[in-house]
């Protein structure tokens, strides 16, 4: 389940961050403010569904998961390459996000 859970979370925060980001830095629309909102709001409610008893692992785990997806966003929403460090960094933070996650107790 937090194979699913995780990813989409980081696509709607990303989502939702990248709207203000968008309105402020770029000249959007402030109609753009909306969408973020409810983007933000489902990023919350996803999370809270990860599959852990501890609401501080999850975000921990979550954590590596999102920088991960914010180098595919640069990607593929803004047209910038991850260079390779961008990638050696994302997989050593998929890495944490796995032992955190999943790591015997």
């Amino acid at each position: 389940m937090a194979f699913v859970i995780f990813p989409l979370a980081a696509l709607l925060e990303i989502a939702g961050c990248f709207s203000v980001w968008a309105v402020w830095r770029q000249g959007a629309n402030p109609a753009w403010l909306l969408p973020g909102l409810a983007a933000l709001a489902g990023f919350a409610a996803l999370l809270a569904l990860a599959p852990t008893e501890a609401a501080g692992r999850a975000y921990a785990a979550y954590g590596g998961v999102y920088v991960a997806a914010s180098l595919g966003w640069l990607w593929v929403v803004e047209g910038f390459r991850p260079d390779r460090w961008d990638v050696m960094g994302a997989a050593l933070c998929v890495a944490g996000a796995l032992v955190v996650l999943f790591g015997p107790r």
